[in-house]
């Protein structure tokens, strides 16, 4: 028998091998300095011609090239890259990365906890820091990611990560910074032989409203407790929405969805951001008045509505942004990541502005994660996680990460497509 495992596992080793994510890369040995790229602040602002550096994964210098003298022998290393592009990385809201490695396979995918209320789960312990997913993203200059739990109607709390690190502990940054709550959809009309409750409207609608308000309400009491009888996990997991340390992530995308979770959001005391949002360019001045932020869904994707503009979904980040509504872009699941980018250069396209864009991927959303005072810009003492694009980082056809940073590490860019196609390559060469 032990021969037989010896064996299998001399035959399946190679595969175990090809299978391994990069290395997480080692703290960093000395000051790095990026001369002469356009650099792209993260807060709208924009450097033609730029000179960045960092040390000991801080920012220590970002400023026009040609106001400073600069000492280059107190550089361990200097990139000369002038014509490209340098960003603060890229940050991923409301992503599954490394929660699922094969949508397909259920024993690859930790995403959701069974039943409908699980305000205690957290998945962060979930998070899979050797997943392949992970280096094809970084290809394209997501560094960061909220990594959040789906299902239910609770469906837990989610967490902000750095993409390079060996374990969750290592890549946490912001642990359990947000709540997740899938609001109930109501439906009109009963369809094929069925009535309207039946398919979620009208009584059964407000039922789960009524639930998830009664849920609430039990919460705050509990919360209110100096020190309750008896410890319940679920409501424990609760306390921190109602003492402001977590926001309430309402996944909601009608307009009336929308208004009932702002009102919820109010009702309760509670710091709210709309996940979703396909109708939240209809309720911009709503949104706008109670300073709910909008982390929006894929651009790339048909509108909601067959009478709808053919390109509503590009449109809606340019209305939120002419209104003063903080928004954040999202995808879906985990390798749809990659694309995160180009979601926000798709909605350039329809009249957002570019460093608007760049904002809506980088700072916006680690405001809205609580993170920002370290990361999502390019400034003086904030941590070294950015990168180097030849081209346009929001435009496909011209992309080309050629080196990045988390914290100061030079992390590696490789990854599982990029080995593919360089051995099919050969394959055809001959």
């Amino acid at each position: 028998m032990t021969k037989f495992r010896l064996f299998l596992a001399a035959l399946f080793a190679p595969c175990f091998l090809l299978a391994q994510s990069p290395v997480p890369a080692p703290a960093q040995k000395g000051a790095v300095l990026i001369l002469g790229a356009t650099a792209h602040v993260g807060n709208g602002t924009v450097i033609n011609n730029s000179a960045i550096a960092f040390d000991k994964g801080k920012i220590t210098l970002i400023t026009d090239a040609s106001t400073v003298r600069l000492d280059r022998n107190q550089y361990a290393q200097i990139y000369d890259a002038a014509g490209k592009h340098v960003y603060p990385g890229f940050i991923a809201a409301n992503s599954q990365l490394g929660l699922v490695e094969v949508a397909a396979v259920r024993a690859t995918t930790d995403q959701a906890e069974i039943g409908e209320i699980n305000p205690n789960a957290r998945a962060i312990i979930a998070y899979n820091t050797d997943s392949e997913v992970t280096p094809t993203v970084r290809s394209n200059g997501v560094l960061l990611a909220q990594v959040a739990p789906i299902g239910g109607v609770l469906s837990g709390s989610s967490s902000a990560v750095q993409l390079d690190a060996w374990n969750w502990e290592d890549a946490a940054i912001n642990t359990d910074e947000g709540m997740h709550l899938n609001w109930p959809v109501q439906r009109t009309g009963g369809g094929f032989g069925g009535d309207a409750d039946a398919r979620g409207g009208g009584d059964r609608y407000q039922k789960e409203v009524d639930a998830i308000e009664q849920f609430f309400k039990e919460a705050k009491a509990y919360a209110q407790l100096a020190q309750p009888d008896t410890k319940n996990l679920r409501l424990e997991a609760m306390k921190p929405l109602f003492n402001g340390k977590q926001r309430l992530y309402v996944h909601a995308n009608l307009a009336k969805n929308i208004r009932a979770a702002v009102e919820f959001g109010k009702t309760f005391g509670l710091k709210i951001a709309i996940v979703g949002g396909d109708d939240a360019w209809q309720e911009t001045k709503l949104l706008k008045e109670n300073n709910v932020p909008v982390i929006l869904g894929r651009t790339q994707r048909l509108p909601a509505r067959d009478d709808e503009d053919v390109d509503m979904p590009y449109k809606s980040a340019k209305f939120l942004h002419e209104a003063g509504v903080s928004f954040s872009f999202s995808d879906d699941g985990g390798w749809k990541q990659r694309n995160l980018s180009f979601e926000a250069g798709q909605a350039v396209g329809q009249g957002l502005p570019y460093e608007a864009a760049v904002s809506a991927i980088t700072l916006n959303t680690a405001k809205v994660l609580g993170i920002d005072a370290q990361y999502g810009s390019l400034e003086v003492n904030k941590s070294a996680t950015l990168f180097i694009s030849e081209g346009d980082a929001l435009d496909m056809r011209t992309n080309a990460v050629i080196a990045a940073f988390i914290d100061g590490r030079s992390i590696d860019l490789d990854n599982k497509q990029k080995k593919l196609y360089r051995k099919y390559s050969e394959k055809y060469k001959e």
